[in-house]
Order: structure tokens, then sequence, then C-alpha cells
């Protein structure tokens, strides 16, 4: 039996956003068309969105390897119809991206997902904490590092709520603290080492950190839960666990790389899609309709949650 490691679309909405990813692909779209799927869509999404008081939506199809369909359905601000090239916010779907980075720079040998990371970097919040040795990128990027999910938590102040690897907790603090480190590491700023390892081989042109000229007129405006459209966040710097903005089309583009572990090596895809701490199995099998809806492995992987079945992988990422 061949096991098999799914990405399969991303949908990119004004309040939230998720991804789930596939790395083998099989063909054969029988009735299941893009052209059939597209009129299904229009169709139905328009009401959906009004009905759910969502100001839009961009939808991006991956099948048979390649991106089949591209669609976009409301107003990117009041008055102004979105498209397939207007500016999401993606949150938390920010951290795949930048534990892609952390790994390709570890397939090139040019850091190790197990080596200190205090040798090159030390928050000074945690300096006096002998267990800030512990941490690792690996640690880092499956959620292990013993930080909250931001400092705000912990009054401001960076600090561990247990030691590094002794549980699960997810932390864009983590996220922020293996960044930190690949600079100090590389020499490179982090947003730099995202454009020439990432953005720029895969052809994603429309993603940033930070703000661009090209943003002009193109952000697809948030709001609040009764549809009052609220300012955009953008970064002045980066923040590589959160408001990155992409396209659902880029976003898509950036997947398709994951099903071919591009520019990975054999030990850093595979070490990805493993589970490297279980979390949060017990909840997902109480909720599943029927017991073969709940996974047989349930974690975090390198920068993916990772749910295991007999015969499939999925990687998914939520924000």
């Amino acid at each position: 039996m061949i096991h098999q490691v799914r990405v399969l679309s991303a949908v990119l909405l004004v309040l939230s956003s998720s991804a789930c990813t596939r790395l083998h692909t099989t063909s054969g779209a029988g009735d299941r068309a893009p052209e059939a799927r597209r009129s299904v869509l229009d169709r139905e999404v328009p009401a959906l969105l009004t009905e759910q008081i969502i100001p839009s939506v961009s939808i991006a199809q991956i099948e048979d390897g390649r991106i089949v369909m591209a669609a976009a359905y409301g107003e990117q601000s009041p008055g102004v119809p979105v498209s397939t090239t207007s500016l999401y916010n993606i949150a938390s779907m920010a951290k795949p991206i930048s534990a892609e980075v952390v790994l390709r720079l570890a397939s090139q040998g040019r850091l190790s997902l197990d080596e200190p990371m205090y040798r090159y970097w030390t928050d000074p919040d945690i300096a006096h904490d002998e267990r800030h040795k512990l941490l690792t990128p690996r640690l880092a990027l499956s959620h292990q590092t013993g930080f909250a999910n931001w400092r705000r938590e912990t009054g401001g102040v960076l600090t561990f709520k247990h030691a590094p690897g002794a549980a699960y907790g997810y932390s864009g603090e983590g996220i922020e603290y293996v960044a930190r480190f690949t600079e100090k590491k590389t020499g490179a700023g982090f947003e730099t080492l995202a454009q020439t390892l990432v953005f720029d081989p895969i052809g994603m042109r429309q993603t940033a950190y930070t703000r661009r000229p090209w943003f002009e007129g193109r952000i697809a405006v948030p709001t609040d839960v009764a549809g009052k459209s609220l300012e955009p966040m953008i970064a002045g710097h980066y923040i590589a666990s959160d408001l990155v903005y992409s396209t659902a089309t880029d976003y898509a583009t950036f997947m398709l790389s994951l099903m071919h572990d591009t520019a990975l090596s054999d030990d850093v895809a595979r070490a990805r899609r493993t589970i490297q701490v279980p979390s949060g199995k017990a909840k997902v099998c109480a909720a599943a309709q029927t017991r073969a809806y709940c996974p047989k492995g349930f974690g975090f992987g390198l920068g993916w949650e990772v749910i295991q079945f007999e015969d499939a992988t999925y990687l998914m990422h939520t924000g």
C-alpha cells in the first residue's frame, strides 16, 4: 500500500484561513471538473457570504499537481469587488512558510534542526534561565519550546511554562525565536531568506511579510462580526508567525512545492511529515462521527499539524 501525504486546497477568508496539504496527487477528475465546481461556487458562495456576514473569500484549487481553478467572491472593501489578486492577511498560516525557510536551510546544511539555539541567539528575558540551552529549531517548529503563545500572556515577558521538549504547547513566540536564531546563524535577514529560499524559487510573487508598494489598492479589508470595516494591520517589521499577506493562488503555489518536497533533503522532508509531538487526538476522535474518521496519529510535525490514517497522512494548518 502506498502511503500518501496529501495537500488538498487553500481557502483564504478575510476573517479566517486554513490549509490542508497532500504531497501525492491522483488523476481522474471525472464529474468533478473544475468548470462544474466553479458553477456550484458561483451559485452558492455569494449567499453564504451574506448569511455569515463575511465580506469576501478567495479560493484556489489544486488537482493533478497543478492549480486548476482560482475564484473570488464578495467585496475587497466597501464598493470594491474582490479579485483573485486581492491580498489577504493569512494570519497563522504564515507559520508553515517560515518553517519552510528553516527546513530549507537545514537541507542545505546551513543549520541543524537539533543544534542548541543559544549559541547564536538567546532572548534577554530568559537568559537567566538555564533551560534556554535546551531550545532547538526542531522544538520550535513542533511547538515544544515551553513558551506561551505570546509573551503578552505572561506579563509581557518571555518565560517558560514548562521545560523545552516536555510537552506540546502552540506558540507563536517559538516561531519568532527560531526566526531570530536563523538570522544570527546565517547573518541574513529573515525576509531575505524567505525571498531567496522560498518565494523566488517557486514563483510566489504576491506574498510578503511587510508592506510593499504593490500592496496599494489590493488589501482585502477585514471586518468585525457585524460586518463593519476595520483597519488592516500591516507589519513594519516581519512577524514570522503572523501578518503575512498573500493570495490564494500564491499559497496554492506554496503547497504545490510541498507536494514535491522542493529543496528539501529526504531526511528533512520525512521529519516534516512525522509527528514530533502528539496533541489533541482524543479531542479529534471524540468529534469524529464514525470510527473511520479517528486518525491513528495526530500531532505536530515541523511547521504543520500531522494527521495520520492507515493509508494517508495529512498536513494541516489553520489561522
